[in-house]
């Protein structure tokens, strides 16, 4: 038996290792013109080594070259994070082209003598006019207010129409990190500087509505909220904005994601900026960061 069976594996190498002739003649003349001799194992070899070098070279193409980014799944993550910056320039650009018209149309009609008088608060799309808010005073409550006018008449703080209030609210703060830039108006440091982690959530302080999303040179993604008691709510440097011009949000909701765009960065940070009525205020005496 063992015998058999080393014939048969002896057999089986003579019959791969066995070299035939390949030959190939002229069809006119019959006259062998080239030939070689080949067995089934070289040829086995010759294709393996060919089909090894023939996914090697394509694998490379595909590494090397931009042909990957036409595969499922291959697209890179600083390609789509581009796509995504580009497709918010874009929507940017469209949005204040449609507002430069709206502005130009409305001062032409100004100009003309075709606008009417009551349709002029509409020139500016992001204004917002309450025409119920001035709500009727009852006859206590008039009271009451002549009587605090009379007794606060000589308090100097009165004065000043746009002195913020000291703690009629509760504020959130608007993400996690440390202050590495303070509020600072002698430096035109409108704000502070909130250094976190990439891509940390970024919370809206109070509840309001928003009032502008875009791009800036400078300042990357930007968002503002305005909130009812005068406030303006403002944060810069975003990388994903989530949310659109006059969306509601409340406080503590996530309104965009930290990041590190515009020009005026040196990395991952959040710059917070709070504004009562026009004026810029320091946002530590609200918060507690």
């Amino acid at each position: 038996m063992t015998q058999k069976k080393r014939k048969n594996e002896k057999s089986f190498w003579h019959q791969i290792r066995f070299k035939y002739k390949l030959s190939f003649f002229n069809e006119n003349t019959l006259e062998e013109v080239w030939s070689f001799r080949i067995s089934r194992l070289s040829a086995f070899l010759i294709l393996g080594i060919f089909a090894f070098f023939l996914v090697t070279i394509t694998s490379l193409i595909i590494i090397t070259t931009p042909i990957r980014n036409y595969l499922p799944g291959y697209l890179d993550v600083e390609i789509r994070r581009d796509i995504v910056g580009n497709a918010l320039r874009a929507d940017s650009l469209e949005r204040v082209i449609a507002i430069q018209s709206l502005y130009l149309n409305n001062v032409s009609a100004i100009l003309s003598g075709t606008m009417e008088i009551d349709s002029i608060r509409s020139i500016d799309s992001l204004a917002y006019a309450n025409a119920n808010y001035d709500i009727p005073r009852s006859a206590a409550e008039e009271e009451f207010v002549q009587n605090f006018e009379e007794e606060e008449r000589y308090n100097l703080t009165v004065l000043n129409p746009n002195q913020p209030p000291a703690d009629v609210t509760f504020f959130f703060k608007p993400a996690n990190g440390i202050i590495s830039s303070p509020f600072d108006l002698k430096d035109n440091h409108y704000g502070i500087d909130l250094v976190t982690a990439p891509k940390e959530s970024v919370l809206c302080v109070l509840d309001g509505t928003v009032v502008y999303t875009g791009y800036d040179i400078a300042y990357g993604n930007v968002i503002q909220v305005q909130h009812r008691n005068g406030f303006l709510s403002i944060y810069k440097h975003n990388e994903l904005l989530l949310k659109r011009v006059g969306d509601n949000v409340v406080a503590g909701e996530v309104i965009a994601m930290v990041g590190n765009t515009g020009e005026v960065t040196t990395g991952p940070h959040l710059h917070f900026e709070l504004w009562f009525r026009g004026t810029p205020v320091n946002p530590e005496d609200y918060i507690v960061f």
